[in-house]
Order: C-alpha cells, then sequence, then structure tokens
C-alpha cells in the first residue's frame, strides 16, 4: 500500500537525543469521522496524558514515526488531554507496526502486522465499547442507570474470563492487561455515575459492581494509578463514589481535603491530590493554609515543580513571605539547603560564569563579604551555567578566588523559575528566619546592600 507519512512533530523526536527503544514504533492510519481532526500520540506521566506528537490528516490518512519513551500504554485519538473521550489505549515497546483506522465511536485494526498486544487491547475495546460509549460518550449516547447497570454487571462478568487463552507472550503486558481491565471498569462505573442523566439512581439503586470498586485497593502504590492514562483522574471519581456509600458529605478547604485524602493510604497519591486541590486557590494566603498541613505529601521532583509552577502566578513576593524551599550542590558536591542557613541572614547572588555584569560585580562581592565578618550574614552565590560549562564554573571560583557558599543550580532551574530570574546578576535577601526581605535588592556595588544586611543583621 502506498501510504504517505504526516510525520509533524513526531518526526522531530524520533531521531534526536537518547534513543530509549531498539526500533521505532510505526503507526499510519485513516480517519473516518463525522468531520476532519487533527490526531493526537499521548504518552502516560503518572496517572495522565500528555502529548507528545500531532498529526493533521491529509486525504483522511496520518501517521507518526516514534522511539517510545518505556514500555507500556500509550494513546492515540482525536481528542485531548484530560478527557478519554475519542481516545483509545495501544501497547508500545518499540517494533511494533499499528495500523488503524479510528471512527466516531470506535477504531479497527487495519491488515496482519498488529502486534498481538494491541489485538488483545482491541478484542477488550469491543467487549467494553457499549460501556464507554455510555460512560465517557455520554452527550452523544443517551443513557440511564436503568439500561446502564445491566450491560455494566454483564459486562463485568464476562471480563473475568476475557483473558483465558489470550496470553501474548509478553509477561509485563499479560500482568499491565489486567490494571487495565480494571481501571477502565472503574472509569466507566464512576464516570456513568458523576456525569449529568435524565435520572440518576439512589445508593440503594447502585449495581453490584459499585460496592467492590474501593479507592483504596487501587492507591495502596503508586503502580495502578501512575501507568493508567487517566488513573488520577479514574481516582478522584472513585473517591467521590466511596464517600457518597459512606455518607460522607463533602467540605470545605483543608477538612475536606484530609477527609479525600484519608481514602488514599500511598502518600505520594495523597500528594498528587494535594495539587489536585491547590489547583483552585486564588490567594497566596489559602495556598500556603493548605501547604502548611499537606505540604509533608508533596516529596517527588516532579511533585515539587508542579507545587512552584501553581504557586508562581500568586506570589507578590511581598516582605515577610517564606522563602523558597532549595537545596544545591555546592562546588565539593555537598547539598546545602536553604532550611539549613536558618540564623543567618542570607544573601543570594544569582550569576553564570558567561555573564559579563555578574564579573564586574566579584571585586564588590569580595568586598562585602569582608565587612560581614562577625555578622551572621551568609553569601550564596548560584550558579545557572549549563552542564557543559560546570568545569568553567569551579575553575572560575578558583581562579578569582569566590568565597561564600558557591552552589551549583544548573541552567533551568527551580530557583531561577520561582522569583522569575529573567536577567542576572540578581540579588536577593531573606531574613534569619527564611523569609523574604527583597528579591531584588541593590547590587554589591550598591552601598544601600551592605546598610539593608547590617539591618537585618542586628534583628
Amino acid at each position: 500500500m502506498n501510504f504517505k507519512f504526516i510525520l509533524n512533530t513526531a518526526l522531530a523526536f524520533a531521531f534526536a537525543g537518547t534513543l530509549h527503544a531498539q526500533a521505532p514504533v510505526e503507526i499510519k492510519g485513516a480517519l473516518n469521522t463525522s468531520y476532519p481532526k487533527q490526531v493526537k500520540l499521548f504518552k502516560v506521566v503518572e496517572g495522565k496524558t500528555v502529548e507528545i506528537a500531532n498529526a493533521s490528516p491529509q486525504k483522511k490518512k496520518f501517521g507518526f514515526l516514534f522511539y517510545p519513551e518505556y514500555e507500556g500504554i500509550y494513546v492515540v485519538g482525536t481528542g485531548n488531554e484530560l478527557s478519554p473521550n475519542d481516545n483509545h489505549l495501544f501497547y508500545f515497546k518499540g517494533g511494533e507496526q499499528l495500523d488503524i483506522t479510528l471512527s466516531d465511536t470506535s477504531y479497527t485494526l487495519n491488515g496482519k502486522l498488529n502486534s498481538k498486544e494491541n489485538i488483545v487491547l482491541k478484542q477488550w475495546k469491543d467487549l467494553t465499547n457499549p460501556l464507554y460509549q455510555k460512560a465517557i460518550n455520554f452527550m452523544k449516547v443517551q443513557s440511564t442507570f436503568m439500561d446502564y447497570f445491566p450491560q455494566q454487571e454483564s459486562i463485568v462478568a464476562k471480563s473475568k474470563t476475557f483473558l483465558n487463552g489470550k496470553a501474548t507472550g509478553n509477561p509485563k503486558f499479560d500482568k499491565q492487561i489486567k490494571d487495565i481491565m480494571q481501571l477502565d471498569l472503574i472509569s466507566y462505573a464512576t464516570n456513568f455515575i458523576n456525569t449529568p442523566r435524565s435520572a440518576h439512581p439512589s445508593l440503594d439503586e447502585y449495581s453490584d459492581f459499585y460496592s467492590t470498586i474501593k479507592a483504596y485497593e487501587i492507591s495502596k502504590t503508586t503502580h495502578k494509578v501512575y501507568n493508567y492514562p487517566y488513573g488520577l483522574r479514574t481516582l478522584t471519581a472513585l473517591i467521590s463514589i466511596n464517600m457518597r456509600q459512606d455518607k460522607k458529605a463533602y467540605k470545605p478547604a483543608a477538612e475536606g481535603l484530609a477527609l479525600f485524602a484519608s481514602y488514599v493510604p500511598n502518600d505520594t497519591l495523597k500528594g498528587d491530590l494535594v495539587l489536585e486541590n491547590l489547583a483552585r486557590y486564588k490567594s497566596y494566603d489559602d495556598f500556603k493554609a493548605i501547604t502548611n498541613q499537606f505540604g509533608k505529601y508533596i516529596v517527588t521532583k516532579s511533585q515539587q515543580e508542579k507545587e512552584n509552577s501553581l504557586l508562581s502566578p500568586l506570589l507578590t513576593y511581598k516582605p515577610g513571605t517564606d522563602g523558597l524551599q532549595f537545596a544545591y550542590a555546592d562546588k565539593d558536591g555537598k547539598q546545602v539547603s536553604f532550611a539549613s542557613l536558618k540564623g543567618k541572614v542570607v544573601l543570594v547572588d544569582v550569576w553564570a560564569t558567561w555573564c559579563g555584569p555578574c564579573r564586574a560585580e566579584f571585586p564588590h562581592l569580595k568586598q562585602l563579604e569582608k565587612d560581614m565578618e562577625g555578622q551572621p550574614v551568609q553569601i550564596v552565590s548560584i550558579s545557572t551555567d549549563a552542564d557543559k560549562d560546570k568545569e568553567k564554573w569551579l575553575k572560575m571560583i578558583k581562579d578569582e578566588g569566590l568565597g561564600g557558599m558557591q552552589l551549583y543550580a544548573g541552567q533551568s532551574n527551580e530557583f531561577s523559575k520561582y522569583y522569575k530570574v529573567n536577567t542576572i546578576p540578581r540579588f536577593l535577601v531573606f531574613d534569619k528566619n527564611g523569609k523574604i526581605v527583597n528579591v531584588d535588592a541593590p547590587r554589591p556595588s550598591n552601598p544601600k546592600l551592605k546598610e539593608l544586611l547590617l539591618a537585618e543583621a542586628a534583628k
């Protein structure tokens, strides 16, 4: 078959950087929908989908060529990152050829080169598509619990024997498909209850399946939730169902979050629920009230980055507000945290070796350091040099005899993003309790910086 690939951004990342698979995945397809749509390719990142490529069909044909970052589930469809509407699950490890036709309601596999894993996923899709249409695609397919519940119970019963005789020879997939099936059924069941209907069931009218699905069971570890494209969405939906079953009323602010998180045993997933909650806040004080109580669950690097991205638009950098709790390695490779500097006034100097104005401040910075001897003041220089210039940074520290505390943050670092450091050098002053004094302080060449540090040191 003569086929022209519309690779778009897929081609760009297929051959860039470190390749994670030995062979690329080749996807070609046709679009048989009621109106033209862009086709997208998504990866799964910690229970959510992230778009990695898109294709604008030409003559209803589209294609992708890419190296998968991991072995597991990817998503192809005409929907968006937030919802399973018009999106479909496929399994790639590298070397697969997928040939599909997308329609308004599902997809078909074409030819004989599709992998065993994707054939099993298609068979599962065919079995559960009636639930998908009524629960997920509900704006197009009208349904009430009176017709949905019996169909759900029938398909749940069939799912118990669905995998009989369907071993693919890939033990990783054969294990993961069980989680996909479980999460799919929960996703459909919860979405059906939580979306608008012409008639809604009472708790007594819930079908038997609802008594078997518990947020606690799918969130003992991050594994199931993080590997499912709509894992966090499904978990939060299930918690709301479980709360209803337990006759627990929704409560506002911290009290409500504590109740919601109590249904999840895994602390990392609790952190994700906290972040979902934090996204609603529009004021710094309300945001901090939540993080003061639940911030202990925000522990992974991606969670901390998400917290900072949510907090950044709310920041006024008002004196007296908490400074960012950063930690970077010093010139000897030892981690130094902002918290460890408590009890001292901290002057942070953000700089880079390539920055002429930064180097121009060296003599003044050295003099300032001498002037601060005996004072509870710590000067911290944070390098924003690229990784390739790290040795140059170390050499400059030695050649220029730079004192203070020399830390390396790198080019794209949390500190610079948090304080919106767009130009360097940039000097920031924090009090003895780690609270902001001035995030755009005078340079060492300006006598006012010395005055500011001495005034804070005297407090």
